[in-house]
């Protein structure tokens, strides 16, 4: 699974507890992106998080 390259956000792992209570465990993926953007004044293709895109912490290159 890929990683941010930017916040580092990952893969967390957690345990899903049904209604009556069997515990199985479980994954939370994060909502990364392969983009273009401008890393050290030349573009290149980074994963980032759709947070850091949104928050403008990424510049897209076109």
């Amino acid at each position: 699974m890929a990683k941010c390259d930017i916040c580092g956000k990952d893969v967390s792992f957690g345990i899903k507890v049904s209604h009556s209570h069997r515990r199985s465990n479980r994954t939370w993926k994060p909502n990364i992106k392969r983009v273009k953007a401008i890393v050290e004044g030349s573009p290149k293709r980074i994963y980032a998080c759709t947070r850091c895109l949104r928050s403008g912490k990424v510049t897209r290159a076109i």
